[in-house]
């Protein structure tokens, strides 16, 4: 999947976890629950917008 995963990169950064300051009833945690889902019913549209080969390469010219 070339969007990547909604998975948090700890290993590689410092930064504070939201998820664990953020209350467990705070209504951010539905607004993300509703983003993702609609991004997964989108899935199909973006797929299409990405090629299965990659950026061609561009040619020098001299």
């Amino acid at each position: 999947m070339m969007r990547g995963t909604d998975e948090a990169s700890g290993s590689l950064f410092s930064y504070v976890d939201l998820e664990a300051r953020i209350p467990a009833r705070h209504p951010l945690h539905k607004i993300r629950q509703v983003v993702n889902e609609a991004l997964v019913s989108l899935d199909f549209e973006f797929e299409a917008l990405y090629t299965d080969f990659g950026r061609p390469r561009s040619r020098r010219n001299g």
